[in-house]
């Protein structure tokens, strides 16, 4: 389990302020609750102020040090949330009025604290569509400078006894990104290498997927992902990337030395990027419901500031991870 130990100790040193929107649901609070306890990081439950409270006194808990409540409805921020929402969005003919009425939804408001510095990255999802989340995170905290798009990826964590390769591994993209062209599997490759190399410190060997290895099979699918490796190679020139490869010559050196000899990557690849979503979510599921693994995501890159999404089948355990994922975030560089 050392990844995810070295992920959640990681977190705590930070000590980062994450806004979770769905603040009264009985997994966040659980969630806020360990945080808490554990000092995984500071976190701002948003939403009704009594039904977040009342859930709260339902689990035994106190609002104390580590935990405070925005409530839209009564903040001193509203007004002002309100006002730079209006500023955002009025060339798409939001007037005053409607930005003062989205300013007290709770996922909106929780961007507007990240975008305004009150919080360093916002998670919600648990009870709201990806969509939702993905559109507020774009409209109100912005594209990073440097991105050319947003995806997604899963960190997944392998360390049982039956998993042949253990560790820290990037799924990407298995959340977002429905039919990539191949420019967009080379922005997503270069994405998750970089957020692989900040959440882990492990150097990127990135893996291009395709049901072919290195010209076993001739489709047009096939080669998008041989393109998308070219595109992505001649970007980042010093980044370890091979492609096509079949998952498994990825994986595992025996099927590498059959399947892509003399290959960069194959059988030690840590990023898999998958051709299109349906592969990718299928397959992360696949790793996590019957491989046993934990998968947290979809984190989502290339914003300016840290927002993420939850699957609305979310535990609590899965929120306390993704609020380390996103302290870690938040502070890429830090010493940990």
């Amino acid at each position: 389990m050392k990844p995810l130990e070295d992920l959640m100790a990681n977190a705590a040193l930070k000590g980062k302020m994450i806004a979770l929107s769905e603040g009264a649901d009985p997994r966040v609070v659980t969630a806020a609750l360990t945080c808490q306890r554990d000092g995984v990081a500071r976190i701002i439950l948003v939403g009704d102020a009594a039904a977040i409270t009342a859930e709260i006194a339902a689990q035994r808990g106190q609002i104390e040090g580590g935990i405070t409540i925005e409530d839209p409805a009564s903040s001193e921020h509203t007004e002002r949330f309100a006002e730079e929402y209006f500023e955002l969005r009025k060339h798409k003919g939001v007037t005053l009025d409607v930005a003062q009425r989205q300013a007290a939804n709770p996922h909106i408001f929780a961007a507007m604290l990240v975008r305004l510095g009150f919080a360093d990255g916002t998670i919600g999802g648990a009870a709201t569509s990806t969509a939702e989340i993905v559109r507020t995170a774009i409209q109100v905290i912005g594209v990073a400078p440097d991105a050319k798009m947003i995806s997604s990826f899963f960190l997944m964590l392998f360390f049982a006894d039956h998993h042949p390769r253990q560790g820290a591994l990037v799924f990407a993209d298995c959340g977002l990104v429905i039919d990539p062209s191949a420019e967009e599997m080379a922005e997503i490759a270069s994405a998750s290498a970089q957020s692989l190399q900040s959440l882990t410190g492990q150097v990127p060997h990135v893996a291009m997927l395709s049901f072919s290895s290195k010209g076993s099979a001739a489709h047009a699918r096939v080669s998008k992902v041989q393109q998308a490796t070219d595109i992505a190679r001649a970007a980042n020139p010093d980044l370890l990337i091979d492609g096509e490869l079949q998952f498994d010559a990825a994986l595992l050196p025996q099927i590498a030395a059959a399947k892509a000899e003399g290959s960069p990557v194959a059988g030690a690849a840590n990023v898999f990027v998958f051709p299109n979503l349906d592969a990718g979510n299928i397959g992360y599921k696949i790793a996590e419901r019957i491989g046993g693994a934990i998968a947290i995501g979809p984190v989502l890159q290339g914003l300016a500031r840290p927002a993420n999404d939850l699957s609305r089948g979310c535990s609590a355990q899965d929120i306390i991870h993704m609020v380390a994922v996103t302290a870690a975030q938040a502070d890429p560089h830090a010493p940990g």
